[in-house]
C-alpha cells in the first residue's frame, strides 16, 4: 500500500514493536539530533509547514509555540490523539500496529521542543491491535538510553503513558479527550480557555493526530525543504488518505499531498467496482462534504479542496458509484452522528436526532415537502451552536448532499 517514495510506511519502519530492527532503520536519530538543539526542532516543524493531520490542518508549530511559550504548572501534557473513530478513517491504527516507535519518537520530539514533561497516548479501545502494539513499543522505551537522554536534555523526568479512550465517538475531541484522561465523562469544554493555556489539570497541554506526530522525526532528520518538496503544487508533505467504498483495491496509500481524486481513486484505487461510473466522494469521512465527477481534478490538500466548497478531514475517501442511492447512505450516517452526541448540547443532540429522523422518513417513501424545507432551515441554524464539530459536521454533509444531490431527495418524496 505503500507508495516508492513513502515516508511514514516505509518499509524500513514496517517493523512493528521491535525496536532493534527499528533501529537499525535510524530510528532514534532525530532524537539525538534534537538533544543538541531543541528549539530548532519547532523551527524545522515550521518552516516544513506541517499541518495538524487528524482534521483541522492548523499549523503545527502554532500549537506547539502555544504550550512552548508556557510555564508548566506544574506540568505540561502532550495528548497523542489515537482515538481514531470517524467512519472511513482507518490510518491511525496502521501506524500504531506497525510503526508504533515512530509515533513515540515524534512525540517525544514535540515534548523536547516545547517542554512538555508528560506524554499520553490516548488511543481507540476498540483498536485491541494497536493498543497491544503501542504497549509493547512502550515497554521497551521505559529505562532507554534515549528516554534516559531525553530526560537529561528536558532537565526533568519525562513520563509516557497509555490511556485508552472511552469508546465513544466524541471522545476524539480534543478537550473530551483531556476530561477523561482527568477522569470525568468525555464531555466536550468551552473555549476558551484553550487546551495551551489551561489543559489537563489545569495544565498547559498540546494535544496532536498520530499521524501528523508521526511526521516528525523524519522532518527532523531530512529538514524542512524535504518534507516541503514531497507534496504537489503548493501542497507541502505527504499525506495516509484512507481510501473505502466502491473501489477494487481500498487500504492506505501515502502519497504526496495535493495528489488529485482521479489519481487516488483510478490509479492507486484501481477504480471502481463492476466498472461502475463515478457518483460521488464522502470527502475526509462522512462529517464533511460531497465531490461529484466534476471534482476529479482537484487536488487533495486543504487549500484546493477549500476553494471547492470541501475539507480534506482526515484524509478518509469513501467512494459511492452509480446505483447507490445518497439519500440512503446520508441517512446511514446520521443514524451514527445522532447516536455519539453526547448529549451535553440541546441543539446537536435534537438536531441531529430530528435531521436523522427526518432523512429516514425521506428514504422510507414516508417524507413531505416540509420535510425538505425543514432540513434547510435547520442546516442554515444548527452550525456553530454546539461545543464541538459534531453538528457542524452534521450540517455540512447534509448540505452538501442537498447541494449536488437535491433531485435524489425530491425522487424520494415522489
Amino acid at each position: 500500500m505503500e507508495s516508492l517514495n513513502a515516508n511514514l510506511l516505509h518499509p524500513r519502519q514496517r517493523v512493528g514493536e521491535s525496536m532493534p530492527r527499528w533501529r537499525e532503520a535510524d530510528g532514534g536519530e532525530a532524537l539525538r539530533l534534537a538533544a543538541q538543539d531543541p528549539a530548532a526542532v519547532l523551527a524545522t516543524v515550521q518552516d516544513a509547514d506541517l499541518r495538524g493531520l487528524g482534521g483541522s490542518g492548523f499549523p503545527v508549530w502554532r500549537k506547539w509555540q502555544a504550550v512552548a511559550s508556557e510555564a508548566p504548572r506544574p506540568d505540561k501534557y502532550l495528548v497523542c490523539n489515537g482515538n481514531e473513530d470517524e467512519p472511513g478513517t482507518f490510518k491511525d491504527r496502521l501506524l500504531l500496529e506497525e510503526t508504533p516507535h515512530q509515533v513515540i519518537e515524534g512525540a517525544l520530539l514535540a515534548a523536547l521542543a516545547t517542554g512538555i514533561n508528560r506524554i499520553v497516548f490516548y488511543i481507540n479501545p476498540d483498536l485491541p491491535r494497536s493498543l497491544a502494539a503501542l504497549k509493547a513499543a512502550l515497554a521497551q522505551w521505559q529505562g532507554s538510553d534515549m528516554l534516559e537522554q531525553a530526560s537529561a536534555v528536558l532537565g526533568r523526568p519525562l513520563t509516557m503513558t497509555l490511556v485508552p479512550g472511552s469508546g465513544h465517538y466524541i471522545g476524539g475531541e480534543e478537550t473530551a479527550a483531556m476530561e477523561w484522561i482527568e477522569g470525568k465523562f468525555p464531555f466536550p469544554r468551552g473555549k476558551p480557555p484553550y487546551p495551551a493555556q489551561f489543559g489537563i489539570h489545569g495544565c498547559p497541554t498540546l494535544i496532536n493526530n498520530i499521524e501528523t506526530l508521526a511526521n516528525i522525526p523524519a522532518i527532523v532528520r531530512h529538514g524542512a525543504d524535504w518534507f516541503r518538496n514531497l507534496g504537489i503544487g503548493h501542497a507541502t508533505g505527504s499525506k495516509l488518505y484512507s481510501l473505502s467504498g466502491d473501489v477494487l483495491h481500498p487500504g492506505v496509500y501515502e502519497l504526496p499531498m495535493g495528489t488529485t481524486l482521479h489519481d487516488l481513486i483510478f490509479t492507486h484505487g484501481g477504480g471502481l467496482l463492476s466498472g461502475k461510473p463515478l457518483k460521488a466522494v464522502f470527502t475526509g469521512g462522512p462529517s464533511n462534504t460531497l465531490l461529484t465527477p466534476a471534482d476529479l481534478d482537484v487536488g487533495l490538500d486543504f487549500e484546493s479542496l477549500r476553494e471547492r466548497g470541501a475539507n480534506l478531514g482526515t484524509g478518509a475517501m469513501i467512494v459511492v458509484s452509480e446505483g447507490t442511492g445518497i439519500v440512503k447512505r446520508v441517512a446511514e450516517y446520521m443514524r451514527f452522528f445522532a447516536h455519539s452526541s453526547c448529549g451535553q448540547c440541546v441543539s446537536c443532540k435534537t438536531g441531529t436526532a430530528t435531521l436523522s429522523r427526518l432523512i429516514e422518513r425521506i428514504d422510507t417513501g414516508r417524507g413531505t415537502a416540509d420535510d425538505l424545507v425543514t432540513i434547510e432551515s435547520l442546516c442554515r441554524m444548527l452550525p456553530g451552536s454546539g461545543r464541538c464539530h459534531l453538528v457542524n459536521g452534521v450540517a455540512q454533509l447534509v448540505d452538501s448532499s442537498f447541494r449536488h444531490f437535491r433531485h435524489e431527495y425530491q425522487q424520494a418524496l415522489k
